[in-house]
């Protein structure tokens, strides 16, 4: 599939609406997930730099717990309101940042013409409206009038049809950002044309949810390596896998908090051997010593193996943060979501706007 590139636009002049995720856990007023909202910094600096782009940045944060119409800044629910990350995006992305509280029409029209050379505006949390989880079409229309282009950069939510995934695209020319771009060459050729032997090792919880993704590598891959949670409910369950598919043959402890000893060494094998690895999901409660050993040491295996490694989904990403192993693997994929839907189907709702036909 070719997908229309932000680069290959001419942009001078225009003004530019880009959806981002800075959908990332807080705390203590610092965010957690900082390769989520980095992600996004390659095209910033790109379409901020063509001469005279006034760029829009619009996304969500977590789940409101009620939505609202378009109302003064003062009823914003401030847990969920992006002014909080304001010093510390502008941070991470070396721009700096024009605030916009609504998504009111005229008050972004009022803004772009305020805007300096160097700025770029954010716009706030757009799940403080109901019209964006129901995808409303006039909404979308609204939104998109003071803008020439539409960008998508938000590869996280691109299997979600809300209104600024799927809605805005329909009223706007609509291209993948820089991030994006590389999401889709990566999971494209790891899915459909990995290098052999080529192992997946799935961990994490919701047998339901990666059920398609492990019947989705049996199709190209040699083996698919299973723990976590979702290693004892498809135990439990009974179910019967193809042979490339390899459980768990013993646990850390009665609970099955972790794989065990046997298991991590067969896993380790298996690994050693690879030329292509894909891991999504940790291996045990990796959050807590002593079960956090299986991932661990699958993690440095995989670090230590020759074979190009992808890796995605939040706990993975979290355990590569924590521990401060990001640059060693060759890929990280900004999506959980988004990844296992389109390594199980090999398709995303927001795909539809961005193929070149």
């Amino acid at each position: 599939m070719k997908i229309k590139k932000i680069q290959e636009q001419k942009l001078e002049g225009r003004k530019v609406l880009m959806r981002v995720d800075l959908d990332v856990p807080i705390e203590d007023g610092k965010i957690q997930d900082v390769y989520r909202v980095e992600s996004s910094k390659e095209s910033i600096k790109y379409i901020a730099s063509q001469k005279g782009v006034k760029l829009a940045l619009l996304s969500h944060l977590g789940r409101p717990k009620d939505t609202r119409e378009l109302v003064s800044e003062e009823a914003f629910d401030s847990h969920f309101s992006f002014r909080q990350m304001i010093q510390e995006l502008q941070q991470i992305w070396g721009v700096k940042i024009r605030f916009v509280a609504s998504l009111s029409e005229d008050l972004i029209k009022k803004e772009l013409e305020k805007m300096q050379e160097g700025e770029v505006m954010l716009l706030e949390n757009v799940r403080f409206y109901h019209e964006e989880m129901d995808n409303d079409e006039s909404f979308a229309r609204k939104l998109a009038k003071n803008f020439d282009f539409f960008v998508n950069e938000s590869f996280a939510v691109a299997h979600r049809e809300h209104m600024s995934i799927v809605g805005l695209p329909k009223f706007l020319p609509a291209f993948a950002g820089i991030h994006f771009q590389k999401e889709m060459e990566v999971l494209e050729k790891v899915k459909n044309h990995p290098e052999h032997p080529a192992v997946a090792v799935i961990g994490g919880a919701k047998i339901e949810t990666k059920l398609p993704l492990i019947e989705s590598f049996v199709e190209n891959y040699d083996y698919v390596l299973v723990g976590g949670k979702i290693a004892n409910e498809a135990i439990d369950q009974g179910l019967i896998f193809d042979k490339k598919v390899i459980l768990p043959v013993d646990f850390a402890n009665d609970d099955r908090l972790d794989i065990g000893e046997k298991t991590i060494e067969k896993f380790k094998d298996i690994i050693s051997q690879a030329e292509t690895i894909v891991w999504n999901g940790p291996l045990g409660k990796f959050e807590e010593e002593p079960f956090n050993r299986g991932t661990d040491e699958i993690l440095d295996a995989i670090i230590e193996s020759e074979a190009y490694s992808v890796t995605g989904g939040g706990e993975s990403v979290q355990v590569l943060e924590m521990r401060g192993k990001i640059d060693k693997i060759s890929f990280v994929s900004a999506g959980g979501g988004s990844m296992l839907q389109y390594m199980s189907s090999g398709d995303l709702a927001a795909l539809d706007s961005l193929e070149e036909k």
